[in-house]
This record gives structure tokens, sequence and C-alpha cells, in this order.
């Protein structure tokens, strides 16, 4: 029971990246942000994942270039990508935005290892993509046609795609003997890092240090409950219930981080949030549901 409890709030975990970011990115530089972050999460994880670490030394130095890829990828793409973003468009169209992930994942998979992609996942693809231009053009042809769209918008795509090439690359072989918990602390790191020289220079033209207690606030509830967090409840999950179970519980990522987004930044919802919603989380679930595990559970 405990494992689904922590599933159903892993959604909430994850979405509340979006929310402290909005509120944080307004008084921090994205890539200090990003910093802060990824080294309060890397401080929070390491004492559980150093024996992980220290045991798979050899392996994660002979795969150093593929682990700073997808460091490169989940941390300066999706994470200051994401807080770049979140200084032009609202936490609502990039929730919904970045839900398109899972088909996005399949794409990657098609170009990067040759996987063969089905005629139901085909249409999820293009139901998501459609949910994905609808909401970027915020229901209107017109600005459609004059790809008149707003950074920020483009930004989230450019970190959903990003998210897909490292969730690809992950994948990989050669880093299967690496532990969860280890890869996480270790890409925790590398980010980090990755992200001092462009701290440096936000540092030149902008307050490095937050100054008020809800920056700090944010800060910590970016590095502790949106990554630590979220990251320990929805592994456990996959461990008590299995993948296949605990990737069913991330189809309430885009109702819960709306809500979040109207609820905590009063944002508005407007009719096509709803279409660009109804659209994705249709392409996303035709084209990822394990409908086969059900049909073979009825039989």
């Amino acid at each position: 029971m405990l494992a689904y409890w922590l599933l159903l709030f892993s959604p909430v975990f994850f979405s509340s990246n979006f929310i402290f970011g909005s509120v944080a990115v307004k008084n921090v530089e994205p890539f200090t942000l990003t910093l802060f972050r990824w080294a309060i999460a890397f401080g929070l994880i390491i004492p559980f994942a150093w024996s992980g670490i220290w045991s798979q030394r050899a392996l994660l130095s002979a795969q150093w270039k593929l682990i700073a890829t997808n460091a490169f990828l989940s941390i300066g793409i999706c994470g200051a990508g994401v807080y770049f973003a979140l200084k032009y468009t609202s936490a609502t169209n990039g929730t919904l935005i970045y839900t398109s992930s899972p088909v996005l994942i399949l794409l990657m998979e098609r170009i990067f290892r040759g996987r063969l992609i089905s005629w139901r996942e085909i249409a999820g693809i293009i139901l998501a993509v459609s949910g994905i231009l609808y909401i970027i053009a915020k229901g209107s042809l017109e600005q459609l046609l004059a790809l008149d769209f707003n950074d920020g918008d483009l930004l989230f795509v450019m970190a959903a795609l990003g998210w897909a090439i490292y969730s690809v690359l992950s994948k990989k072989r050669a880093l299967q003997p690496v532990s969860t918990i280890s890869m996480f602390a270790i890409v925790a790191l590398i980010g980090s890092l990755m992200m001092i020289p462009f701290t440096i220079y936000e540092a030149s033209y902008a307050d490095f240090w937050p100054k008020q207690m809800s920056q700090w606030y944010s800060l910590f509830g970016l590095g502790f409950i949106s990554s630590v967090l979220a990251f320990t409840c929805y592994q456990y999950g996959i461990k008590i219930l299995g993948p296949a179970t605990a990737g069913i519980f991330m189809y309430l990522l885009p109702p819960v981080g709306v809500l979040l987004a109207v609820t905590f930044l009063g944002e508005s919802f407007l009719p096509f949030h709803m279409m660009g919603l109804v659209l994705v989380m249709s392409g996303v679930i035709l084209a990822t549901l394990p409908f086969e595990r059900f049909v073979r559970s009825s039989t």
C-alpha cells in the first residue's frame, strides 16, 4: 500500500518543479537556479549513493563521455532550459508541453536505436504533437501559420526533446551495472559542475546569492521535493510494483501540474489549454499505455 501512496504523490513532486521554478526564477537567474537545485540534490543523495559509485568507479570513468552527455541533456537542457522557459511562459503551458515527452521518446528510439513503431504509436505521436502545436499556437491557426510562437513555449519543446534523448541514452547497456541512485548522484554532480561557468557569468550582472528566505525555500523545494523526493518515490514504486504499473501513475502529471499552477500561481486554465490537454494526453495514452497487459490480465 505504501508504494501506491508514494506513486500517487510522485506526480505532485515532479510537477512542483514548475511551481518552485516559476517563483524562484523571478529573483534567481536560470543557470544559478539550476546549480543550486542539483547541488542541493547531490548533497542530500550522496550518502546513499557513494558505495555504488565507488564500486563502479572503473565503469563510470570509462563511460565518462556518455555520462557527461546525459548530464548536459538532463540538467543543462532540461534543467536550465525549463527555468529560462518559465521567464517567458506559464507553468501550465510548460506542464502540458512537457507531458509529450513519452511520445518524443518513441521518436528518439526510432532515430537512435532503429526501434520499430506501431501504427497505434504513430497515431499517438500525431495526436500528441498536434496538441503541442495547438498549445503553442494558443488555438489559433493564423498564429500557427505565421510561426508566431512564444519563446518560452519553444524552450519547453526543446527541453522535452532533450529529456527524450536523455531517456534513450540512459538505456544504453554500458550503464546498466550502475544503480539508479548512484547514476542520479553522479549526473547531479557533473551537471552542477557544468553550470558553474554559466553561473559565474550570471553573477557578473545579477545577484548570485539569494537574499530572501522565500528564495531559499524555493531552492530547497527544488532540490529536495522536485528532485530527491520525486526520484526516490518513483523508484520505490518501480521496485515494488514494477515499471508498467509505476508508469501509469505518470499519466496524472498533466492534471496535477495544471491544478498546482492554477492553485499556487493563480494561472488561468483557458479553452486552448483544455483542447491541448485532451490531444496530448490522448496521444500519450494511445502510444504508451500497455493495452496488451490489460487484455492478458482480463482473460
